[in-house]
């Protein structure tokens, strides 16, 4: 059992950067394949970005592409975000996942099976 815990959410304003963090409770978090994904309200869960095990293999949303920056450390147990220029649109609910038994990354959310309890992310105009 791997359980995942975002943090770092918060309210900003347009234009402004946020990290958020997703903390993993297992000794084997290296051999996770990780990513994030976001529901804003009423709205379908979407991908954002997922990294292979080493961080080596990388895919971003194009909604993304340029402005977040996925990393993680598996020294520490930990996912990241780098979340710059942020927009109104940016403003959901963001989850964390991970799995074991992906060969490399996947931007589908039914691929994982662990997932975080979200971290709200709220951007005002």
């Amino acid at each position: 059992q791997v359980v995942l815990t975002e943090s770092g959410g918060g309210l900003v304003q347009a234009g402004d950067s946020l990290t958020l963090n997703c903390a993993g409770s297992t000794t084997t978090f290296s051999s996770l394949v990780m990513g994030w994904f976001r529901q804003a309200p009423g709205g379908d869960r979407e991908f954002v970005a997922c990294i292979s095990r080493t961080g080596e293999k990388i895919e971003y949303a194009d909604s993304v592409k340029g402005r977040f920056t996925i990393s993680r450390d598996n020294a520490k147990d930990t996912m990241y975000l780098q979340m710059s220029s942020l927009e109104p649109g940016d403003t959901a609910t963001y989850y964390c996942a991970a799995d074991y038994r992906l060969l490399d990354y996947s931007d589908r959310d039914f691929d994982y099976v662990y997932w975080g309890q979200g971290t709200q992310v709220t951007v005002s105009s």
